[in-house]
């Protein structure tokens, strides 16, 4: 079998993996998911479900990447010996393949606002950006171009390889990317009122607590972690036999957290600043935080443009490093089950990838004929992607390592074979495992469909 490859440093390892979880599900959808449910006591739930919840899953499919050695499909075929369960790792494939395709349509749009921002086209009163949002992603040209751009750059670095391409890409990417968090952040927070956005987000209002604000943070914590993806577990079948599966959880989890939690401080400030409701929804990026900077800077056009431009860059950034897990995660797939070069197996992924979200995007304007009922192609692929193959692939990954998988196999792995001392909590992860994980993703698959 050809060398797979592995990580050269466990600094790379894990900023690549955080890089695969930290993407727009952070910088993104954290912040309005705060702004809707709460703030303050949002991030709370979330943080505890992130150490109940993500945390075990996230060890959970280490481990089964770790022991396979192999991509996603093959490393839970390895482990089921053949049976049933191995297509949850098909599942997880056929998972990342799809989001990649219309994950990389969004990826575009961030690189059209850097365009934007630096060409000034983000300055008008705020029907004039929301008309820009509305004509820009319904244009049958603009997003596909970017989109094999943001695709090309991604196949780029995942030809190179696990340590020359990922590994590489991730220890420059990573750091830039909480340069910039940073930068914004203090830029944010240095404006007149802004203290009310940093209050909605660290001093909690109790009576804002409910059934859906809890189940909310718990999905988030699920999604924000890329759990189910296939991602984890491709990127952890490059992991030498030292590795510690639990600590390295740990520091990815906080990674995923801070980057989530910054992104909402660099937002909600900014936001308080200038009046806008912190509850703006899915629209905050794209069309509420060009009218913020526009307002909130509008003493200092030069620092409103280069916080908006660092802003896109930040979020691109973002977009990519997640992009190029779900890309390798699906090239891995088909070098090894196909028996072809990497090459080949990326090219195919970006072409492929490439003409899906290339339909997707013309689903949200000329070719709107692309949808079934209500929902255009670019919405059931995040519906079916999002809302039923996750949680489906999360929760029978629990029960497979919970209760399919030998426990003595299991422990194994958790422990790097008895050198490490982490009995006790080996026991948690299992009792999580088997029982709180399932539980808890039944409760959110079930909350999407108004069952609860």
């Amino acid at each position: 079998m050809t060398d797979r490859g592995s990580f050269g440093s466990k600094i790379g390892m894990v900023l690549a993996t955080a890089g695969g979880a930290v993407g727009l599900g952070n910088i993104w959808r954290f912040p309005y998911m705060a702004g809707q449910n709460g703030g303050a006591v949002f991030i709370l739930i979330y943080i505890g479900c992130v150490l109940l919840l993500g945390l075990p899953c996230m060890i959970s499919e280490f481990i089964i990447g770790r022991h396979g050695a192999s991509n996603t499909a093959r490393a839970y075929s390895k482990l089921s010996g053949g049976s049933a369960w191995k297509w949850i790792g098909y599942l997880g494939v056929l998972t990342g393949f799809l989001i990649t395709g219309y994950y990389g349509v969004v990826s575009g749009w961030c690189l059209q606002y850097i365009y934007a921002s630096t060409a000034g086209h983000l300055h008008g009163d705020p029907a004039y950006i929301q008309n820009y949002f509305a004509e820009f992603s319904s244009s049958p040209v603009k997003p596909v171009v970017w989109l094999f751009i943001i695709l090309g750059i991604s196949h780029f670095v995942i030809i190179h390889g696990v340590r020359n391409g990922i590994e590489r890409a991730s220890k420059i990417l990573m750091p830039v990317l909480f340069v910039l968090l940073l930068m914004i952040v203090v830029a944010s927070c240095m404006l007149p009122g802004a203290m009310e956005g940093v209050k909605f987000l660290f001093k909690p209002d109790f009576s804002k607590l409910t059934k859906d604000v809890f189940l909310s943070a718990l999905g988030q914590s699920f999604y924000s972690l890329s759990i189910a993806m296939g991602c984890i577990c491709t990127y952890a079948s490059y992991y030498s036999r030292q590795t510690n599966l639990s600590t390295s959880a740990i520091q990815i989890g906080l990674i995923d957290s801070m980057v989530a939690i910054l992104a909402g401080l660099m937002i909600f400030p900014a936001a308080a600043s200038v009046g806008v409701s912190p509850d703006s929804g899915p629209s905050l990026i794209f069309i509420t935080l060009p009218n913020v900077f526009e307002q909130a800077f509008r003493g200092a056009t030069i620092v409103g443009f280069i916080v908006s431009l660092m802003f896109y860059g930040l979020l691109s950034l973002a977009a990519l490093t997640s992009l190029i897990s779900l890309h390798e995660v699906s090239t891995a797939f088909l070098q090894e089950e196909m028996h072809i070069s990497r090459s080949k197996a990326a090219t195919f992924v970006t072409i492929t990838c490439g003409i899906i979200g290339a339909l997707c995007s013309l689903s949200l304007g000329d070719w709107s004929f692309l949808s079934v009922g209500e929902k255009n192609l670019f919405d059931i692929f995040d519906f079916v992607t999002g809302q039923i193959f996750l949680p489906i692939g999360g929760f029978l990954t629990c029960l497979f390592i919970g209760w399919y998988v030998p426990k003595k196999l299991v422990k194994d792995e958790f422990t790097n074979w008895g050198t490490l001392r982490v009995n006790t909590l080996f026991a948690i992860f299992l009792f999580l495992v088997r029982y709180i994980c399932p539980l808890a993703i039944a409760a959110i698959f079930m909350h999407q469909f108004g069952l609860i």
